[in-house]
């Protein structure tokens, strides 16, 4: 089945989205620019928010849940918000169908015209500060952290299932703060559980840091950032963090009485990650066979496929294993007998393979006479013998290992695509050829970013949090610059 694949050096494009369909993560849906997430991929994202869940939790946060429908003049209170937004919104404008009195189905009944039209919304922001104005008095009733998981609306044009699709799933945080040094420092704390995540659950080493103004979030003072980089060399932003100053809580007229009796605005942080994540996972460690997956996520972690000649020698080895599948599970690790007929065990070789099993197992009647069975991990295609006795522990370790190994893969990776760059000349041609992460002085204005983006279609990922103070040129116009910026071409 694997061979099916395009590979990656032929056409990177075709192979993500081949291995999207037919590792059974997702597929399009009827709906334009949307897709039907398929058991195996929402058993990937669910084992994502589990952990993301537990670690908001963890840092003090809270699950709630706000209107899908937002009216459309709270677009209007926060400028920067509805300029962001602007071109990327389906809204609802009627309440009714009926039938058609010419017999051609159902029409929009013009009669149930809304009075103010709703908004399907593309982020929370204008809805949630309007619910906090009521939840918030004095500042007893701050810190608010608030997270929901949601789907949201961007009525995006060019699609591409997981990394941009007009709906999608994510969480957002909204919190409100009583000072600037709270919520920045909520805002920071954020967006560093997004790099744990990253790093120890995806395998993803990522990059932490500010955005450009230009590339921050439509209302906020600053945004962070997590920027990893895919295989082909282009960067994906996985995860942002966003100081929203008091912006929306004067747009809204969200004020509270503090310590010392006056009345002041509330500070406000927001922060998202979504099923871009898949994306990311995908791309970042996947091969010509099909998936590889980090043993965290991977909804099934070890297969074991038995090779047998009748029932009898079936039933021998479903004996012989039964104990190892208990004892596994009693470990916390997602374990498979595939004892089904219907498919031979090289087609289930492939297919696990194809999906990105971790480990698998392999046991036939040789194996029985031996009491040995045969070990593959999926991130090297590696196989080796090793004794029945003592292969619980095995699977265990080769588990932990395998992780290890995905993530020093990507980091090797991602670290050997890093490049110091001084001459514009030199990275309009090195960003064509090599790609990856590029470090380079910037001037500073948004001219210059624009005529990097015009001339290359790279973009400023982030100026990163350990940029180390440097004096230097800004590559496109010589004038002084303190640090070097990251720059790469992006999805």
């Amino acid at each position: 089945m694997a061979k099916f694949l395009t590979s990656r050096s032929e056409d990177y494009s075709q192979w993500y989205n081949e291995l999207v369909t037919k590792a059974g993560l997702a597929e399009p849906a009827a709906v334009r620019g949307c897709m039907v997430i398929k058991p195996y991929g929402y058993a990937i994202w669910e084992k994502m928010q589990r952990q993301l869940d537990q670690m908001f939790k963890d840092t003090g946060h809270v699950n709630a849940y706000f209107p899908l429908l937002i009216p459309k003049s709270f677009f209007s209170k926060e400028a920067d918000h509805v300029e962001g937004f602007a071109k990327e919104c389906a809204v609802v404008t009627h309440y009714r169908l009926k039938n058609d009195p010419n017999g051609n189905g159902v029409i929009v009944d013009p009669e149930a015209k809304l009075e103010e039209e709703y908004i399907i919304r593309p982020t929370s922001e204008t809805i949630i500060w309007n619910t906090y104005k009521n939840w918030i008095q004095s500042y007893r009733d701050l810190p608010i952290l608030c997270n929901q998981w949601a789907n949201v609306m961007r009525w995006e044009m060019r699609t591409r299932m997981f990394l941009r699709t007009a709906e999608f799933l994510w969480q957002e945080g909204h919190t409100a703060h009583a000072t600037k040094d709270e919520a920045v420092a909520e805002a920071n704390q954020m967006v560093r559980v997004y790099a744990e995540f990253a790093e120890k659950w995806m395998a993803v080493p990522v990059i932490m840091g500010s955005k450009s103004e230009s590339e921050r979030f439509a209302g906020a003072l600053d945004t962070y950032t997590i920027e990893a980089l895919m295989q082909d060399g282009k960067a994906l932003q996985a995860g942002t963090s966003h100081f929203l100053g008091q912006n929306f809580a004067k747009a809204f007229d969200v004020m509270f009485t503090n310590q010392a009796g006056e009345r002041d605005y509330v500070w406000a942080t927001s922060w998202g990650v979504s099923t871009r994540l898949m994306g990311a996972l995908i791309m970042a460690h996947s091969d010509d066979n099909g998936l590889v997956l980090p043993p965290k996520l991977a909804p099934l972690q070890v297969v074991i496929v038995p090779i047998y000649k009748n029932p009898e020698g079936l039933q021998q080895i479903r004996d012989k294993v039964s104990g190892v599948v208990e004892a596994l599970k009693a470990k916390g690790i997602t374990v498979k007998f595939d004892d089904r007929d219907t498919q031979k065990p090289g087609w289930k070789f492939a297919d696990y393979e194809l999906k990105g099993v971790p480990v698998r197992l392999a046991i036939g009647e040789r194996d029985l006479a031996n009491d040995t069975v045969e070990v593959a991990r999926r991130d090297t295609l590696a196989k080796e013998t090793v004794p029945m006795a003592g292969v619980v522990e095995y699977i265990g370790k080769l588990l932990e290992d395998i992780q290890e190994n995905i993530y020093k893969k990507a980091l090797g990776f991602r670290n050997n695509m890093i490049t110091k760059v001084d001459s514009y000349d030199e990275f309009r041609q090195l960003v064509e050829t090599k790609g990856g992460f590029f470090l380079c002085h910037w001037d500073g204005t948004a001219e210059t970013e624009e005529k990097i983006k015009t001339d290359t279609k790279a973009t400023i990922r982030c100026i990163p949090f350990d940029s180390p103070e440097e004096e230097g040129k800004c590559m496109v116009t010589g004038k002084p610059s303190h640090r070097r910026v990251l720059i790469a071409k992006a999805y």
